[in-house]
């Protein structure tokens, strides 16, 4: 009997891309890899995510990088998920 994988929210999801491209230059491959996400979803959260000036693209590189304002972000969403877990 397999297990279907549970199904993300979109505010599980931004957070999990930009801590794949925290820190790295990483190309669309990778992402899609370590954030277990199809090409067309990454594509989708991309594309809004560089609107946002969260991630930028890095052009000569082909790859995605987490700006300032995607680290904090970041660090929000952690900390938001931490009062949660001590809420319960």
């Amino acid at each position: 009997m397999s297990r279907q994988p549970r199904h993300r929210t979109r505010s599980e999801i931004i957070p999990c891309i930009l801590e794949v491209t925290n820190g790295n230059k990483v190309r669309i491959t990778e992402i899609e890899l370590r954030a277990c996400l199809p090409y067309n979803i990454v594509k989708e959260y991309l594309a809004h995510l560089v609107h946002c000036g969260l991630i930028e693209y890095i052009e000569g590189e082909m790859a995605y990088k987490t700006t300032p304002k995607g680290v904090q972000v970041i660090i929000t969403y952690h900390m938001m998920e931490e009062m949660f877990v001590k809420s319960h």
